[in-house]
């Protein structure tokens, strides 16, 4: 994956709470002054993974750390993904880097003795996430733009037939991803998405990261990331562009 990067990091008191879906900020030297959000990818012990694409000065900065280097941390923050009581099937859509949080919610259900389905997207074969880095016991089915590896399209191109064999479905993407699955008809169903929105601050103070649902404004740092797909009204969500929450410049 060109331009993408995986590091682990100590720290114990993070990885004792987090939940797949949740989020960290961190501050990326001392010529930056917002913090910069990252999914987390996956904790194994007292390390958490974070895996990030180099858009920006924050994410170049991140991508330059050494072994044994300190990193200035704060999380676990937000609200993660929620596998239901009773659920035994469950389909995880990831585009580009939006595999990013979706890897520990894969290692959740098949540690649960679930059936895990996973459709990963990419430009090409090269940008797909590495089938060795998938953990065992999940269903991995790639696909790519330009039909380089697996099958040729998007994801969402794979979901109809998938969705009808899953108890829930669990997506982090580009917003038009999810804007299509909504058009898809299942925003009826038990979909959850994880919302990729601009922030500020990561804690709910600045409001910046603010999306209207059918319960009214909610902030996406405070009370998602991870929401139901059918409580978003799309059409009042704008683009984020490359400031994306795994996606951070």
């Amino acid at each position: 994956m060109p331009a993408v990067y995986l590091i682990w990091v100590e720290a114990p008191d993070i990885t004792a709470e987090a939940r797949p879906g949740q989020f960290v900020t961190l501050r990326c030297g001392d010529h930056l002054p917002l913090r910069r959000p990252l999914s987390i990818h996956r904790t194994d012990g007292r390390k958490l993974a974070l895996l990030f694409a180099v858009v920006g000065q924050g994410t170049e900065w991140l991508s330059g750390r050494l072994v044994g280097e300190y990193v200035d941390l704060l999380g676990p923050l937000g609200n993660g993904f929620s596998i239901h009581h009773g659920s035994q099937k469950l389909l995880l859509i990831a585009g580009g880097i939006g595999i990013a949080p979706l890897v520990a919610l894969a290692e959740e259900g098949v540690d649960a003795g679930l059936s895990v389905k996973l459709v990963i997207g990419a430009e090409t074969a090269s940008k797909l996430y590495p089938e060795d880095f998938i953990p065992g016991g999940v269903e991995a089915i790639c696909v790519t733009d330009d039909g380089s590896a697996g099958g040729r399209g998007v994801a969402t191109d794979f979901l109809p037939p998938l969705a009808d064999w899953a108890d829930q479905i669990f997506a982090c993407g580009p917003m038009p991803m999810y804007r299509r699955m909504a058009e898809m008809g299942l925003g009826d169903k038990p979909v959850q998405v994880l919302l990729e929105q601009v922030m500020g601050c990561g804690i709910g103070a600045c409001r910046g990261c603010a999306v209207m649902t059918r319960q009214g404004i909610r902030l996406v740092c405070r009370d998602g990331p991870v929401f139901r797909l059918g409580e978003i009204i799309w059409e009042e969500v704008k683009e984020p562009g490359v400031n994306r929450l795994t996606r951070w410049a």
